[in-house]
């Protein structure tokens, strides 16, 4: 069977149990505090499993496109090492929502694989929680007795916790676990040794293909499980494992998920992919190099397509860091010093692009932020190996063998120069790293790191049962109870998670910006001030500093009305700024993610190149011809998604809707939007653009700003524009006015330049003529207010001057900034003398540093009283030092 028969096949059989078929989520997450991607197929539901959201359905299937590249489920430095750990993969799962149990789960794997898929029965091995006596829970014996109906009571193992008993986190649901092993090795393996034996001890051929979780139980912040009212089933199918077993090879990498991949990365390369056991060092290392390609190019693809690129923040840098990883092992295996991965692109949309549609309709895009950041990262790596280069020769000029881990650790944090890159370098140069120097380094970023993101989360404590409501689109205040309440701790700030039985307060979702405001009790009328509203997943949680005295009150629950109102304007303003862009530029245009706060908004969308000033003066235009109209708001909630498609609206590639959707319209803009909005275009008042700037291939952002905004920006410039006329005697025409003084001050400019140098020329010729002789060397030492370029002028001029036996030392303090100048001629230079050793020692005392050439070297520092020991220090050096 094909890898897309497969999946197919898998499917269509749940779709026969009774199973909804659902899309699979995008792999970028965006309302998880606890996760950047998708992880695994549950990710989705993880509000059912929580209690906060009802099931539309009963029975759900999916393949799902998971990453495991961050937190503890971390795959990212194992692949490409070995033949089955990916960072992108399929998960293909079945799920009940509180219907079918243990029993079904079991029958219909079982079925599926044996009858449908037709895998030999006697390769397969099951395991069943063993119990676990600090939880204080039995074996599974439930599971046991199913499994015994298909399985040979040797081919069923006990596990422990760590394999057969799942948690979501810390904390929530949670429960035992039955895993499907398959053993694909040779008849002549399975001879020597069970495939019992074998099972969950990584070994390649003997692997876990599907979980089924039976989630019974839910973890308390004290570490105990109360049992749930209701039961889930939640199972992971690996796709990629699966198709191996069923192609009969021995490597995921072998199947044709990725052959075509591999075969493109031969033609591109000239390399040749090869999996024979005599291999050499070199082609194994030739192999990982295209596994691993093979591997990211499919993970950065779906991450664009899902709306994250590259960045230097959060998952962005998560990205951007994999794709790094893949262009090093280009760079160093396959000799690609030019981008090449975007050249596979199309190889991977031939192959998944029927079942993720998402890839051919976006592959331009793809294309091009995939080159753009592969040139960053070959000129990067050009950066590092020139930085890298200097300090093996300051390492060879001091007889050093071993270079500090300080500054491999510099070279990789800074300017992702990869650790193993520098190592083979050192190699070649018969130098040695300090890896305990870089280890500690690498440690203390990762416990930085932790610290910032440690949150410590209490249980949620019950004030009142119920399912909280948003009312938020019609009122701005209403009468409520706290449904529940927690005490959270994060970068030593404690607050708390309110939720409330009815909420005006929207949550920050769908980048605008969550509500503040407050909640009044009705029994003393005291305040609690809400500062912040977030999204849990899919429940609305309100923030506070402290809990209202009576947490059982009625309260009013109130927004602050000025700041949604503001927030809504710039909201509405990006709808109308959307349609305007696709105006003037054209339908490609699609927007890539957007933040509407208050004071401003930020609108990113897809086109390849800066727009004009007359192209922003046209949206502009657009905009604002909208919002004289008064365009009133036509919203329609909960409307058939296929319905609302055919009213014209764009659903955004990664972004996840369910069946029914809300439509907001003005006009002949259409959008799917779950924001707050005004209530005809008019109350925007005015658009303003303030920016437009490219912030990753192909994708524009702008920035802009509304209503009061825009007055008060007019209101500034209007005073700008007074208060320039007064300083050119309320000139009638401005701008004739400043092209004037510009031009009458360059030419003041070069008058001062031309006096200058002729001072300085003067100045070289008394201190050639007053130079101190000392041991046969002319030396010139002064002090001076003189910039770091006036002296650099000087010296070369006393240079020219004095060919032979010449020392300069000049100190100089320059606008409260201290400076040293060493110059030295070539003679000097000839017998070892060296400027940029000298000016680093003596720049210890100014405490700063510089560097330069043999001949000629400067340094900047803090310290001005330090100057004349400085002076002193370049003096015997230049002088005495051989």
């Amino acid at each position: 069977m094909t890898s897309n028969q497969v999946r197919t096949a898998f499917l269509d059989f749940f779709k026969q149990k009774g199973h909804t078929i659902v899309p699979s989520a995008p792999v970028v997450l965006k309302n998880d505090p606890t996760l950047m991607f998708t992880n695994a197929g549950m990710n989705q539901f993880k509000d059912i499993f929580l209690g906060n959201q009802q099931p539309d359905y009963q029975r759900v299937a999916n393949s799902q496109k998971c990453l495991r590249v961050s937190g503890k489920h971390n795959d990212l430095e194992e692949v490409g090492k070995d033949t089955y750990h990916h960072t992108l993969f399929e998960m293909l799962g079945n799920w009940s929502f509180g219907d079918y149990f243990k029993e079904e789960a079991i029958a219909w794997s079982w079925e599926f694989l044996t009858e449908v898929l037709k895998i030999d029965k006697s390769s397969l091995y099951v395991t069943v929680f063993g119990g676990d006596d600090k939880d204080g829970t039995q074996k599974d014996m439930e599971a046991y007795d199913i499994w015994k109906k298909y399985v040979p009571q040797d081919h069923i193992l006990f596990g422990n916790k760590k394999d057969n008993f799942w948690e979501m986190g810390d904390t929530g649901p949670c429960g035992p676990c039955s895993e499907i092993h398959a053993d694909i090795r040779s008849q002549v393996e399975k001879s020597k040794i069970k495939g019992a034996e074998l099972v969950n001890k990584d070994h390649p051929q003997v692997i876990e293909i599907w979980n089924l979780v039976f989630i019974q139980y839910n973890r308390m912040a004290n570490g105990k499980l109360e049992k749930l009212k209701a039961k889930y089933v939640d199972t992971g199918m690996g796709f990629e494992r699966l198709c191996m077993v069923l192609q009969k090879t021995q490597s995921n990498y072998d199947t044709d998920v990725f052959t075509p991949l591999i075969e493109k990365i031969e033609e591109i390369t000239g390399c040749k992919y090869s999996m024979d056991k005599q291999n050499s060092i070199s082609q194994e290392q030739i192999n990982i190099a295209m596994r691993v390609i093979a591997d990211h190019v499919r993970t950065i693809a779906f991450a664009i397509t899902d709306g994250q690129l590259p960045s230097n923040a959060k998952a962005g840098y998560v990205i951007r860091r994999i794709l790094r990883r893949a262009v090093r092992y280009g760079y160093t295996f396959l000799e690609q010093k030019q981008a090449f991965m975007y050249k596979i692109i199309p190889t991977l949309v031939q192959t998944m692009g029927d079942a993720y549609p998402e890839l051919k309709a976006q592959q331009s895009l793809i294309e091009r932020v995939i080159k753009e950041e592969e040139e960053s990262f070959l000129r990067t790596l050009e950066t590092g190996i020139k930085l890298l280069d200097k300090v093996i020769e300051e390492a060879k000029n001091a007889k050093k063998t071993e270079i500090s881990g300080v500054d491999a650790f510099v070279l990789y944090d800074t300017y992702g120069f990869p650790l193993d890159l520098t190592e083979l370098i050192l190699t070649e140069n018969n130098l040695t790293l300090n890896h305990q120097q870089f280890n500690e380094q690498m440690q203390q970023q990762k416990e930085r790191a932790r610290n910032a993101a440690a949150v410590e989360t209490d249980d949620w404590i019950i004030v009142h049962e119920g399912e909280p409501e948003f009312v938020g689109y019609d009122c701005n205040e209403v009468k409520t109870i706290i449904l529940r309440y927690r005490k959270v701790k994060q970068k030593n700030q404690e607050f708390y998670q309110i939720v409330l039985s009815k909420t005006p307060f929207y949550a920050e979702m769908g980048g605008q910006v969550g509500d503040s405001g407050e909640i009044t009790s009705t029994d003393n009328a005291k305040t609690t001030k809400i500062y912040d509203t977030k999204r849990e997943n899919m429940l609305i949680v309100h923030l506070t500093k402290q809990l209202p005295e009576n947490v059982e009150s009625t309260f009013m629950a109130k927004i602050d009305t000025q700041r949604r109102y503001s927030t809504q304007r710039n909201h509405s303003a990006t709808h109308l700024l959307h349609e305007a862009l696709r105006e003037v530029l054209g339908t490609h245009v699609e927007q890539k993610g957007s933040y509407v706060s208050p004071e401003n908004l930020r609108f990113d969308f897809s086109h390849f190149q800066k727009l004009s000033k007359e192209e922003i003066r046209k949206v502009e235009q657009i905009v604002n011809q909208r919002i004289r109209e008064n365009i009133p708001l036509d919203e329609k909630r909960d409307t058939p998604i296929a319905e609302a498609q055919a009213m014209g609206a764009m659903a955004l590639f990664g972004e996840k809707y369910g069946d029914k959707v809300r439509v907001i319209k003005f006009g002949s803009s259409v959008e799917l939007c779950g924001g707050t909005h005004v209530h005809a275009t008019g109350e925007i008042g005015i658009m303003r653009i303030l920016s437009e700037t490219s912030i990753a291939a192909g994708i524009r952002r702008i920035e802009a700003i509304t209503g009061e905004s825009v007055e008060k920006m007019l209101d500034n410039m209007q005073d700008f524009i007074a208060t320039a006329k007064e300083f050119l005697h309320n000139s009638p025409d401005l701008t004739e006015a400043i092209r004037k003084t510009v031009e009458e001050n360059a030419e003041l400019k070069k008058q001062v330049e031309t006096f200058a140098n002729q001072k300085i020329t003067e100045l070289s010729q008394t201190l050639i003529t007053n130079a101190e002789d000392k041991a046969g060397i002319k030396l010139i030492r002064f002090t001076t207010d003189l910039s770091t370029e006036q002296i650099k002028t000087l010296a070369f001029q006393l240079r020219k001057l004095q060919n032979e036996n010449l020392l300069v030392a000049i100190g100089a303090v320059c606008e409260g900034k201290p400076s040293l100048t060493v110059l030295l001629s070539d003679n000097l230079v000839e017998t070892g003398k060296n400027a940029i050793q000298i000016i680093r020692q003596a720049a210890k005392e100014i405490q700063g540093g510089g560097g330069g050439q043999p001949f000629f070297a400067q340094a900047g520092g803090k310290n001005p009283n330090g100057i004349e020991k400085a002076l002193d220090i370049i003096v015997e050096m230049g002088i005495n030092a051989k």
